[in-house]
This record gives structure tokens, sequence and C-alpha cells, in this order.
């Protein structure tokens, strides 16, 4: 379509081999591809800038060279992120220029967690390859201290395989000590040391060495983190792995293992009491998920543990803790379904994906959200469905659930597919189906706490006095209820305060409350 394609990419070296690629595979084509990197002279860089705002390059490949006020695009089409959880926020608001008419596919193995909640809210299309390469089998992962002994054997193993090996520190300055320290532990072993600070014809030297085999230990920063692909390395050895992020661990494990030879991943920290809570969760989420294609559970594990963020701008952490989780994503699915349709989308969409549009804004409107505090557990278990991606999509359609028929269909379908509910499950059920009730009936919060029951009435809905429910509910507690029920009133509030029998049994306290509930219901 005569338009020009940019592929932005993180480090020099990936941006190296994505250019020898493209070339190769486009030398049919009357395509004319080139590369930006800081290994370009500044008059290869000039040239390069000129040719792309005339339009006669049409592929260009580069580091954040491409994001500088100088880079001028003719006319670009698709911007391609390469490594996408490499790139700060900073470098996205910059993205932001170039994309108001462009196309873009952001590719990574690990999704950061701002981008994942992007995805799983529905604002960004999100597609997962999951088939490894024929003959690739998992990693082996394990955590150790710093013990030479151990070191030493898992470079002997692999340099007497006829192996490379990767030892990955987190600081430039350590290097020369932990280059002795190698040489004295593995006598044989030959030793090159690579990393960013490096003048570019030094690096690339020590890196040909390495590819020929002139070395077989390389000694590094996290340079290599990104688009390293040599099937003779099969061990790496990552030195105080605590101070890498899940991302940067998963990225650099997958240096290994590119061939169909068994590879292993020795992550090296202090003693665990001594690390953070975030740090060793880390850690063993990066243990526990070594089988192949786990990078998507890795990154759900991720925005677990570090929560999704401001999704606009340039902050890191959110407001969610202010307001809850589940407050804040129905704001969030209130705004993607108002703009899907406000934002001049007649032009764009057809008539019936408009309609379906405007059926699910309808639905987000009627959905009253009731506020549920309870002292009983409720929750989907993961003895029950063990894949967390599963789970996930039912706590989505779970949340989406309106009326009591589709809450009956959805525990058929547990039940069809994983068996009989367990406790946990049937207690979340049974609370979704009472806050169902409550949100018809213009309720707006619920405490269950011990043997009490409390129910807040929204007292801005018009509707619950004007139609004569709220009378209903006087007279039934002044009747029937008188022993267990009364009204509280406050400045700002209206509510049903009930005691119940006191059980140790959640089940029989959980039915009591339903009972409860059923009464005022229906009158």
């Amino acid at each position: 379509d005569n338009k020009q394609v940019g592929v932005l990419v993180p480090t020099t070296i990936l941006a190296e081999q994505h250019y020898n690629t493209f070339k190769d595979r486009l030398s049919n084509w009357a395509v004319e591809s080139d590369h930006l990197s800081r290994f370009k002279t500044k008059k290869e860089q000039k040239l390069i800038l000129e040719k792309l705002d005339k339009g006669s390059i049409n592929i260009i490949i580069g580091t954040h060279r491409l994001l500088s006020k100088d880079v001028k695009f003719k006319d670009l089409g698709l911007l391609i992120v390469d490594e996408e959880q490499r790139f700060g926020v900073k470098a996205k608001e910059k993205l932001k220029y170039m994309r108001e008419n462009v196309d873009v596919l952001t590719l990574t193995a690990t999704p950061i967690p701002r981008t994942l909640n992007f995805s799983l809210m529905g604002a960004r299309d999100l597609s997962i390859i999951n088939t490894p390469p024929k003959n690739r089998q998992p990693i082996h992962t394990e955590i150790i201290n710093f013990d030479k002994k151990v070191i030493s054997n898992a470079i002997i193993r692999e340099l007497q395989r006829g192996g490379q090996v990767y030892f990955v520190n987190d600081k430039i300055a350590k290097l020369d000590e932990l280059a002795q320290i190698i040489e004295e532990i593995v006598p044989y072993a030959k030793v090159a040391i690579a990393h960013g600070q490096m003048m570019p014809a030094q690096l690339e030297n020590v890196m040909m060495r390495f590819l020929e085999r002139k070395t077989n230990v390389l000694l590094c920063t996290k340079i290599i983190e990104s688009g390293l692909d040599i099937p003779s390395v099969n061990t790496i050895i990552i030195n105080r792995a605590d101070n890498f992020g899940l991302a940067e661990l998963y990225q650099l494990r997958g240096r290994v293992g590119r061939s169909n030879i068994k590879s292993f991943a020795y992550l090296i920290t202090p003693p665990q009491s001594s690390l953070t809570k975030q740090a060793v969760r880390r850690l063993h989420a990066l243990e526990e998920f070594s089988e192949l294609g786990s990078g998507m559970n890795l990154a759900l594990k991720d925005l677990e543990i570090r929560g999704a963020g401001n999704l606009l701008g340039k902050e890191q952490s959110g407001f969610i803790g202010e307001i809850g989780f589940d407050m804040y994503m129905q704001i969030l699915d209130e705004a993607v379904s108002e703009l899907s349709i406000d934002t001049g989308a007649e032009g764009i969409l057809p008539a019936e994906t408009i309609n379906e549009l405007s059926r699910l804004k309808d639905k987000v409107k009627r959905k009253r959200e009731i506020a549920l505090e309870s002292d009983i557990s409720m929750y989907i278990p993961d003895t029950y469905i063990e894949d967390e991606n599963t789970r996930l999509e039912f706590y989505q359609r779970l949340s989406s659930i309106i009326n009591p028929d589709e809450l009956t269909d959805f525990g058929s379908e547990l039940i069809d597919r994983f068996g009989k509910l367990p406790v946990e499950v049937e207690s979340l059920l049974k609370h979704i189906e009472i806050k169902l009730m409550l949100s018809e009936k213009g309720f707006e919060k619920m405490i269950i706490n011990g043997n009490t029951v409390e129910l807040f009435l929204d007292i801005n809905n018009e509707e619950i006095f004007t139609s004569g429910y709220f009378e209903k509910i006087v007279n039934q507690i002044n009747s029937s209820l008188s022993n267990s029920a009364r009204l509280k009133q406050t400045k700002n509030s209206l509510s049903i305060y009930f005691r119940i029998s006191r059980s140790e049994n959640s089940q029989q306290k959980l039915s009591e409350i339903y009972d409860l509930i059923r009464i005022l219901s229906n009158l």
C-alpha cells in the first residue's frame, strides 16, 4: 500500500539480527530494508534518515534511536515493537505520537502487567503462540546459593559435552572478579567478557569469537537478554537473580535450550531469608513455570505480584488499592464499552457490530454492582481448575453474569467439565446469586461478619421508597423478623441489621442468609 514499516527493537544485537533476516527473506522483492543503531557512523545514520524521509526505505529496523526527534517517515503504516517488555513507559509515550494512524503489532514472550491488562480487559487484541519448535525440551531451572563446587560442576558438565555457557551478572564492576573465580574453579574454561559499555568493534569481536567457539564461557551482563540464538549454549548461570525482574529472568533463561539438547538454568541468590517477599515469589514462579510456552503464565503471575498500574501516562502505580480491583475493572469496562460506541464507530464498524456494542453498553448500565464483604471462603481452587488461564477465564465470565439463569448454566458447565463443585465454589456461586437478588431490589452493599449480616439500601434510589418496597421491608421486620432484624439509620446510610444462628458450618450459615435474602427479594 506504499506505506513504510518501522521495526523497534531493544538492543543493537537484535537490530543486526533482524536486519539480516529481513534482507535475506526479501532479497527477491523490490523492498529496501535498512537499520539504525549505534554501530552505524554519524554519516551512515544521516544518509539513512534522508532516505527514510524521502520514502526510498520501505522497512527500517532500529533501537531506541528510532524514537529520536530527527527520525521522520514519509508515510508510516505499520509499527512492529519486538520484545515489548524491554521498553519503558517514557518510550511508549513517545510511540503514541508515531501511532495515531498507524497499525501496531507488539511481540513479547512475557507481556508487562500493564500491557497484559490491556488485553485481558479487551482494549487490545491478543494472540498466543503456544506450540514450541520441534524437539525443543523444557529447561531445568534451579535456585542455588553461590557455591563454587555447584558452579564448577555445572560449567564442567556443559563443556565436557562440547557446549558453551552463559554466566550473567547484574553489575559490570564485578565481571573481572568473577572471571578470575571461573578460571580458578574450571582451569580449562576460555572466558570472554561482554557488556554494553564496550566499544562496538570490541563487543562485536568478543561475540564473533564466542560464535566461532574460540571461547566457551561468556561472562556478561543482561546484554544477551534479547536476540541471541546460539544452539550450542545450553547452560546459563545467573548471579544475583533476585536483582532481576520476572520477565528479564524468563528472557535470559530463554537464551539456552534453543536446540534438541537438554539445557540448564541456575539462579544464584543470597539465602532466601534475606530476600524480599516479591523477589522470592519471582524466583519460585520461574522455577515452577519451566515447561515450554509458559511465558503467558509467568506474565499473569507478574501481574498478580506487581499489579497493573496506571494504564495511561507515565506513572507506574495506579489507584486500584483505593477503590478495589472489582470496582476498578467495572469502571474500566464501562469506559471501554462507551468509547467503543461513542468515538465515531458508525463510520468504521458494520451496523450489527454497533448494535452488539449498544447491547453491551445497556448490559453494563443495567447491572448494579453490589459491594460484598464476607468472612465465608469463596473462590475457585487451583486443585479444581489447575490451568491458571482457564480459571481466569471463568472468573471473568462470572463477573459478567446478570441473571440467575446464566448463573445456573455456569454452574452446570463447571460440573460437566471439572466434576463435583468444591465447597468454596458452591459458596462463590451462592454469593453471586445473593448479589443478583439484592441488585434487583436496590441494595448497594452487604456485610457478612460472624453471626451478623448488614444490608445497605441505596438511599439515592428513589424507586425503593416510591414503589412501596421500603414499607414492605418495615412490615416484614415488625412481623416475622422482629426477633432477628432491625433497621439502622445514620446521616449517610440506611441498613437492615440481621442476627443469624451461630454456626461453625459455613454452608449452613450461607444457607440461612440465602433464605433471609429470598424473603426480602420476594416482597
